[in-house]
């Protein structure tokens, strides 16, 4: 047992609760970072490695979670190979998006310097995080990159230009793919090595395609990411958004944990996903915007779950929205800390 009930979580060892942690936990909804942000623009905010680490570890002291997560974004990625990224207070844009030419694709240069920045920002959070308080890395999911670098832009969710790319050219998008990925796990590398002790794979916009075409195309890309990482001895955390029935074919290779969206009930996804996998989320981040009494009441329905799963994270189906008060997070993050989990250890 570690002094961590993140990562004892994480690597199976029994504990008296589940972890709690949020994703998007630095953010909008913490008075200090908008603070912060009256002194700097998003993108200064993950320049300067001492504020980033300061935001990274916001949400530790403010809300008392478990785990803090890298201040980033994954279109860090895009950037480093070479292409140039604005974010706007509507979202962030590509000047040239793949769709834009035929050889931007070509045009486009590994600028991996990009990413040093980013690994004084944990060099600076390991300085000075506490002791007990696990790093988690991140980046992207190969193919919820590759539809912003095609598309530009994050305002059109439904990415119709990514999509139509891959059923015009699938040879042109697996190019794209593979160059994605290797910068990715390089990306996940260097973070390991800087001392992140958990990774988590976001593909936000799993979804968005037949669940088949995910698995047949995007998938490959995701276990050469899920293998770089777990051959470091890092826990790795897969997070497909939107996959549905698609996580019965998840393996103990595919990740040590997944992370459930709030489409799929968390009873019918721990039967469908492999018994050896651990599970996170899967609550409704839209829930956090009731009343208290209706918040605990809905997080009361995850006692009997939380007593007969162990190996279960408590986080949301995906990231927490600005319209949530920072004291209703707090509840939760609270609530989750002093509830009998009926757990014998």
């Amino acid at each position: 047992m570690t002094n961590s009930i993140f990562i004892d979580t994480l690597k199976g060892i029994k504990r008296e609760r589940p972890p709690v942690w949020f994703m998007r936990q630095a953010g909008r909804v913490l008075p200090s970072y908008l603070e912060l942000r009256k002194k700097y623009s998003f993108a200064q905010m993950m320049d300067i490695p001492e504020v980033a680490a300061e935001v990274t570890l916001l949400p530790v002291y403010d809300l008392g979670v478990d785990a803090a997560i890298l201040f980033s974004d994954i279109l860090v990625i895009p950037e480093a190979m070479g292409m140039k990224l604005t974010f706007t207070d509507k979202g962030p844009v590509f000047d040239n998006p793949l769709c834009s030419g035929k050889d931007n694709f070509g045009k486009l240069k590994n600028n991996i310097q990009r990413l040093d920045k980013i690994y004084q920002t944990i060099d600076t959070i390991l300085d000075t995080k506490p002791e007990n308080i696990p790093l988690i890395g991140f980046c992207g999911g190969p193919f919820t990159t590759f539809c912003y670098m095609v598309q530009g832009l994050s305002s059109n969710h439904t990415f119709s230009n990514a999509v139509s790319l891959i059923y015009k050219d699938i040879n042109k998008s697996k190019e794209i793919l593979e160059k994605i990925t290797e910068m990715s796990v390089i990306y996940a590398q260097n973070q390991i090595k800087h001392g992140v002790e958990a990774f988590q794979l976001f593909e936000t916009h799993a979804g968005l395609i037949p669940e088949e075409l995910y698995l047949e195309v995007m998938m490959p890309y995701v276990q050469k990411v899920s293998d770089e990482v777990r051959k470091t001895g890092t826990p790795f955390i897969f997070m497909p958004k939107g996959l549905g029935n698609g996580i019965e074919t998840l393996t103990p290779k595919t990740a040590d944990f997944v992370s459930i969206d709030w489409q799929i009930p968390i009873l019918k996804a721990r039967k469908m996903l492999n018994p050896q996998i651990g599970i996170q989320g899967n609550i409704d981040p839209r829930m956090l915007v009731a009343d208290i009494k209706v918040i605990e009441k809905n997080l009361e329905q995850y006692i009997e779950f939380g007593k007969n799963n162990t190996n279960w994270i408590f986080n949301l189906g995906h990231g927490l929205i600005p319209e949530i008060p920072f004291e209703n997070v707090k509840f939760v993050v609270d609530w989750v800390k002093k509830t009998d989990w009926k757990r014998s250890i």
